[in-house]
């Protein structure tokens, strides 16, 4: 899941998604609006997910 909302101020990266035709970018999360991922523990920086403690 996510948290944006119709206004959200994201950052985007390139990166295509093979099967959605039309869709040539990915959110950074973690980043102004978008929250990290939860639960993360490995691959963390891909995810804005801070280190647990």
């Amino acid at each position: 899941g996510h948290n944006l909302q119709e206004h959200s101020v994201v950052l985007i990266r390139g990166g295509r998604v093979k099967d959605l035709p039309g869709v040539r970018y990915h959110i950074l999360r973690g980043n102004l609006d978008t929250q990290g991922v939860a639960n993360r523990k490995k691959r963390r920086s891909l995810y804005g997910t801070k280190r647990p403690k």
